[in-house]
């Protein structure tokens, strides 16, 4: 079997923690597809990991523990690596921060705010200061720049997901940044749109009761390689939804309230009229 690039087990937990599984899985005899087999997950996702690349899911490391005949190291050790990826953004968020990366889809509905990989600095830092009132400049900044690396994911042509996004049309009348800094961010939503990188939907304040009226940002993924994911989150908290049947519900309530909201052309000229009203200083209507 042939052995893959050396991997720099110094370089920190995750590839300490990669190299290990590659020492494991090759001392086995097994390759990738081997290993994997019997779990919802693929090659590429294991290969990543060995690498320090990607997040151990809980239930793959069981899965290779059984496999391996490790008794329980990696399920184990699965935390600790989760520790050391953390960067700044939310504890909650990081799994869902990865899977960004590796998505093939992403569709959200953002009741109340624009989400992450679409708001401007001037908006983060806007959010960022009125949930976090309290934090240091250099924290804050520290966020900005956190969330303006996501934004990059829209950038690389070989990487970019299929990206669908349905906001409230509350979001483009709240206007919490000055009148020209609001008109900056739809502006960048629009040109995203136009750019054929992302495709915004509206949903009407006026489209009476929907299917997901109770719940706030909700995020869906799928991948290539892996089962799709949920995620739902709050200001403090957030939960990653990984039960096929649970997501499938969620997959079907999002289906239907796109179905109510406002065809994308539509969205797009409403987005870049509010982003016009803004700038001329007037309340969009």
């Amino acid at each position: 079997m042939a052995r893959g690039k050396d991997i720099d087990g110094s370089a920190g937990v995750p590839t300490f923690y990669g190299k290990e599984l590659r020492y494991q899985r090759e001392s086995a005899g097994l390759t990738l597809q081997q290993l994997v087999e019997g779990s919802f997950y693929g090659p590429s996702h294991l290969s990543e990991i060995e690498r320090g690349e990607r997040r151990m899911p809980a239930e793959l490391a069981e899965h290779v523990d059984k496999v391996l005949k490790t008794d329980g190291f990696f399920e184990r050790r699965c935390e600790d690596v989760r520790k050391a990826r953390r960067t700044s953004h939310p504890a909650h968020y990081e799994h869902i921060l990865e899977a960004e990366k590796r998505a093939e889809t992403i569709e959200e509905w953002c009741p109340t705010l624009i989400p992450g990989l679409l708001e401007t600095a001037a908006y983060t830092r806007a959010v960022v200061r009125a949930t976090q009132p309290l934090a240091t400049d250099e924290e804050v900044e520290e966020k900005v720049n956190a969330r303006m690396v996501r934004a990059h994911l829209f950038e690389d042509d070989h990487t970019i997901p299929e990206y669908w996004v349905i906001l409230s049309e509350y979001v483009l009348r709240c206007p919490i940044l000055p009148p020209e800094e609001m008109a900056d961010q739809l502006d960048r939503i629009a040109r995203l749109a136009r750019r054929h990188r992302v495709i915004p939907q509206i949903q009407p304040w006026n489209c009476g009761p929907h299917p997901l009226m109770l719940v706030g940002l909700l995020q869906l993924m799928t991948f290539p390689d892996a089962p799709p994911l949920a995620y739902l989150e709050s200001e403090y908290s957030g939960h990653t939804i990984d039960d096929p049947a649970l997501v499938k519900k969620y997959r079907k309530a999002y289906d239907r309230l796109r179905a109510a909201a406002l065809p994308p052309e539509a969205s797009l000229t409403m987005i870049e009229a509010a982003a016009e009203d803004y700038r001329n200083g007037k309340q969009p209507h």
